[in-house]
């Protein structure tokens, strides 16, 4: 037996024993290009080698392991694809891995529901479990590879994560706005805090899988303009809504890692920012982690911002800020650099933007020792996984890839869809009733599609269950179900895939021939996500999207299934929100699927036919028209979010329906008045009155009766997921810390909490409070 075989992950003395990467292992493991460093001038320290002890402090490995590396071989491991370093028996690694909603680009994982679907659960223990699933499966893929690789890690298959992404979802066009937890800050501070606890484990001493906040801090499209955007919204709106998820994501979550946004605040690249990634993230917060720079972002700062005239200056001025890892993107940046007169191929050699910094040093732009730092901390990370320590030691180091993509995860995978769906209209017809349909035709360009399940940023899915698929096995055997695609998603800005009238035709007969109809529509990761360039779709552009309604395409269909007079319920399908106010007002039902992951078809269907009760809410504004939206370059929080619309919403934040009925009654507070510090204790009780077993989620909102200021007509400040029988009573009490009241005083330059009057209001969703409390604050 060799030792591949007698060992699952290898031993330190193994990777010891490894005197050179095979140029197969290097093409692995380095996918910018880079070989390993030219180490010149190599240290050569005396003493015991402290950094391979476990019984050693962390700080004081790290300092000696730094010590013992050159300039070159510091700069190496502060890519996106640290090579191995042979010398000293340091395997290779990378940092480009992704877990949002499952293990990304590592072959088949689990795939649960987009992030924004996740967030609809409202269930933050859930989320919680999923991430803990995830750092299972993230290890067991890392554990195999290391293994039939001589140690070495490649590409997709590290141990840290960037995920989750904590970026506020200000504007429904922003592509990316799937990747998020919606557009509220305490939301999306909860959601991302139990992901990351989930993700990183609570070991005393190792860290299950690295979580990173992304993207930081005031980043949310338009995707066309992200490597050059300057954002500038108010000092206010920066410090109430686009700060406070990292915030509580360092102070309350711990995260071990950070990226900077591609996009500049205020005038500076928040990858060279000193003020966001030292002052504010380490000095204000404590933050004690690594921070990366987003893909090329490096590059931007010289390339595209033009901050700086160098790549050298570009590389000092990030490391100098508090960025400690270039996480690579050299194609684009050679694109980009191409642009540029005498810089063709300056910041490409090596795979990242930082492997120029040895240069900086000569030019006297950065000093080693600064360097030092941001090494320091990568490799603190390392020794944080437990990457230098003896397998036996590591609690994970034992996770065989026979637990990954199991069958106890795939019904999580089904148990976040089902809490993910959020019924948005109900007139009576569902939930279906099995004894009174003979024929369901299911019609729409979504309804057989896998990558509308998957989302962006996914693994591959073993077994998907698509919504035609889930519904013809939840129908049972007694029903017939029939499919026609109908339509694309999108006509094409010339019109060329036009839907011949054939296939309209086809859709209208099935519509005729069937009790009813499930239309699943929407839009898809392939038209809305990352940077994407060569969309060519009316509506579309560049990942984003240029209008909120439904594809003209699709609502022509819907309507002329309508016109047939069978019932029809729409089942929509996208990351984010959809302007439907004519299927609103005459479709008798409609479902919000979001991109639902690997089991989202029998969630769907289950919802469908009443064999789970729903109980997902909005975490997003569902708006009437595009008309209703502020200019998407515009950073300001005016008129945006449920927080300030000031219209009327076509489904309001925190909005979803259920086969049952709740009633609320005894909202109390245990005092009347309260001090800054204090924490409010709501009690309330919520009772089940209708048929059926169901959750409710019970919200929180409060309001400053009389500031002094502008503040938000309502702001989510607690919620609770409960599980009722039919007739059941169920108790809340929800702590409610008074801080949360605070607001951004700017002659101050702090957090303030207002004394005065406010109020909690109890409901069911933004727009249906069923309790007002008021409550008073003394003092600050």
């Amino acid at each position: 037996m060799n030792s591949h075989q007698a060992l699952k992950v290898p031993t330190l003395a193994l990777l010891l024993a490894v005197s050179l990467v095979s140029a197969q292992a290097a093409d692995l493991i380095d996918t910018n290009g880079a070989g390993g460093p030219e180490a010149s001038n190599v240290p050569s320290p005396t003493g015991p080698e402290i950094w391979k002890d476990p019984s050693q402090a962390v700080d004081a490995r790290v300092h000696d392991l730094v010590n013992r590396l050159s300039l070159e071989e510091k700069a190496s491991q502060i890519l996106a694809n640290p090579p191995a370093i042979p010398r000293l028996g340091i395997p290779a690694y990378s940092h480009r891995n992704e877990c949002l909603h499952g293990v990304g680009d590592a072959g088949f994982a689990t795939v649960f529901p987009q992030a924004i679907g996740m967030a609809a659960t409202w269930d933050t223990p859930l989320i919680h479990e999923e991430a803990d699933v995830t750092a299972t499966e993230g290890r067991a893929k890392h554990n195999d590879y290391v293994a039939k690789h001589d140690g070495n890690t490649g590409e997709h298959f590290g141990l840290n994560f960037y995920s989750p992404n904590i970026n506020i979802f200000r504007d429904p066009r922003w592509g990316r706005g799937q990747e998020t937890y919606g557009e509220d800050p305490f939301l999306t501070a909860q959601f991302g805090v139990a992901f990351i606890r989930g993700l990183q484990g609570d070991d005393p001493k190792y860290i299950k899988a690295l979580a990173c906040a992304k993207h930081y801090a005031v980043h949310s499209g338009p995707e066309s303009e992200r490597h050059r955007f300057d954002a500038t919204p108010s000092e206010r709106d920066l410090y109430e809504t686009y700060l406070p998820a990292f915030e509580a994501a360092v102070r309350e979550g711990h995260v071990a890692s950070a990226m900077g946004a591609y996009s500049s605040l205020y005038g500076l690249p928040c990858c060279a920012d000193p003020f966001l990634l030292t002052d504010l993230l380490r000095k204000q917060w404590g933050f004690d982690g690594v921070v990366f720079s987003d893909g090329g972002a490096i590059g931007d700062i010289w390339a595209v911002h033009k901050y700086v005239a160098t790549p050298e200056e570009a590389a000092a001025a990030a490391v100098k800020a508090g960025c400690d890892v270039s996480s690579g993107g050299m194609a684009r940046l050679a694109r980009a650099a191409a642009t540029r007169p005498g810089h063709a191929n300056d910041g490409i050699k090596g795979g990242s933007a930082f492997s120029v910094l040895p240069d900086a040093v000569t030019k006297g732009l950065i000093s080693e020792k600064e360097i030092d730092t941001a090494v320091g901390r990568e490799l603190t990370a390392r020794f944080r996984l437990g990457m230098f320590d003896p397998p036996a030691m590591v609690p994970w180091s034992n996770i065989g890839i026979d637990q990954n993509d199991t069958p106890e995860h795939q019904a999580l995978a089904l148990k976040v869809a089902e809490e993910s769906i959020v019924l948005l209209k109900n007139n009576g017809l569902l939930p279906l009733n099995r004894t009174k349909i003979k024929r369901i035709a299911v019609v729409g360009p979504n309804a057989d599609s896998v990558d509308v399940l998957q989302g962006s940023y996914n693994g591959t899915a073993s077994h998907p269950v698509t919504i035609l698929a889930g519904i013809k096995q939840v129908a049972g055997t007694g029903i017939e179900v029939i499919y026609e695609a109908g339509c694309p998603l999108a006509l094409k800005n010339n019109g060329s895939n036009q839907p011949p009238p054939d296939m309209t035709a086809r859709a209208v007969a099935a519509a005729k021939s069937a009790d009813l109809v499930i239309f699943v529509g929407g839009i898809s990761p392939q038209l809305e996500a990352e940077e994407k360039r060569n969309v060519d779709a009316v509506g579309f552009s560049g990942g984003d999207r240029t209008r909120i309604e439904l594809p003209m395409v699709q609502e022509d269909l819907i309507k002329a299934l309508y016109a047939t007079g069978k019932p029809v319920v729409l089942v929509n399908c996208s990351g984010s929100a959809m302007a439907v106010p004519w299927e609103a007002g005459n479709l008798p039902a409609i479902v919000q699927a979001w991109y639902s992951g690997e089991e989202g078809g029998r969630a769907v269907a289950e919802v469908l036919f009443g064999d789970v009760n729903p109980a997902a809410r909005l975490p997003i504004t569902f708006y009437r028209s595009s008309a209703d939206l502020p200019s998407f370059e515009d950073y300001s929080m005016s008129n945006r979010t449920y927080r300030y619309f000031s219209g009327k919403p076509l489904f309001a934040f925190g909005h979803g329906l259920s086969y049952t009925k709740f009633s609320y009654g005894n909202a109390t507070l245990n005092a009347k008045s309260f001090e800054s510090d204090d924490t409010l204790k709501l009690s309330f009780t919520v009772k089940n009155t209708g048929a059926r077993d169901g959750d409710e989620v019970a919200q929180v909102y409060f309001r400053h009766l009389n500031s002094s200021v502008p503040q938000p007509k309502q702001a989510l400040c607690g919620f609770a997921r409960l599980h009722m029988a039919k007739g059941e009573n169920a108790s809340a009490t929800v702590d409610i810390p008074a801080k949360q009241f605070r607001y951004w005083d700017t002659v101050k330059k702090q957090y303030v909490v207002e004394p005065g009057k406010y109020e909690l209001l109890v409901g069911a969703s933004s727009d249906d409070i069923r309790a007002r409390v008021p409550f008073v604050i003394e003092s600050e």
